[in-house]
């Protein structure tokens, strides 16, 4: 969250008033980014200048997630199919959108809370900071900065805030920043049960992965497709990993099960308009 600082000196420029004219913007040039190059210590410069040359994904948090008594979930680790490591995560909700961002095929990094976000707010002149919760880099070097709600209702005050500097700052650099809502319940029950299968393991286990992929080279029934391409709970963790890996196709929309339709990515766009016309 936002952490007010009673660090002293001028007021920034600001930028005109954000959406609905309530949030004022801070100058993205005279935001600062701190972030830990070595475990233990931490570096602050301007942000335009860490975000050309800093490798975020590759930061160790910049701050611990919180443990709130009471709360039955606690931070956890994320084991990353994309990275080969863990990440940590702060919530259900934040693990939900590290599955999303893992199985998303252009991601090629992920971290944690790897940088604050500090800036003296126009106003008041207080010091104000944020730690976004996750980075992703993308293999056509794009970046995101984002924070994982746990519900969909509008942000409150401060979140608000700190969105509009984030999404400058971001726009600033070529990054962008998101707060990222929860998928459909449905979704979400989908992607956890694929993520058991995306370890590497399940790509060719047995030695499956072609026939699996050829026996769902046109739309058919997911079980049908496993009974095709050999012994059926041999199978069955191949074509997961394929769904996960998004080399097979599915509309997760829906609950994934023995009928569900899959089909191999040289025919999703026909698929698509199909079930769109339903």
């Amino acid at each position: 969250m936002i952490i007010n600082s009673d660090r002293a000196g001028d007021g920034p420029s600001a930028l005109p008033a954000g959406e609905g004219g309530r949030v004022p913007v801070v100058e993205p040039g005279l935001v600062e980014a701190e972030f830990a190059e070595v475990p233990g210590a931490l570096v602050q410069r301007r942000w335009v200048q860490a975000a050309a040359v800093v490798r975020f994904e590759h930061l160790v948090p910049v701050a611990d997630f919180p443990v709130v008594p009471g709360r039955r979930w606690g931070p956890g680790w994320w084991w990353s199919a994309t990275t080969g490591g863990h990440v940590m995560h702060g919530s259900q909700a934040m693990c939900m959108q590290l599955m999303l961002l893992d199985r998303d095929p252009q991601v090629v990094g992920l971290s944690a809370r790897p940088v604050r976000l500090i800036w003296r707010d126009a106003g008041s002149g207080r010091v104000l900071t944020w730690v976004p919760q996750v980075f992703a880099r993308y293999a056509d070097g794009r970046a995101l900065l984002a924070d994982c709600p746990a519900g969909t209702e509008p942000a409150g005050d401060r979140a608000a805030r700190a969105a509009a500097v984030l999404g400058a700052a971001c726009a600033a650099v070529g990054f962008t920043y998101r707060r990222m809502v929860p998928p459909a319940k449905v979704v979400a029950s989908n992607v956890r049960w694929l993520a058991g299968y995306r370890h590497p393991r399940y790509r060719d286990a047995g030695g499956l992965e072609q026939a699996v992929l050829e026996a769902c080279a046109a739309p058919r029934p997911l079980m049908a497709g496993a009974a095709a391409a050999g012994e059926v709970l041999s199978a069955l963790p191949v074509l997961y990993h394929a769904l996960w890996s998004g080399r097979l196709t599915a509309d997760l929309t829906r609950p994934l099960g023995e009928h569900t339709v899959v089909w191999s990515g040289a025919v999703t766009a026909g698929v698509e308009r199909e079930q769109q016309a339903r």
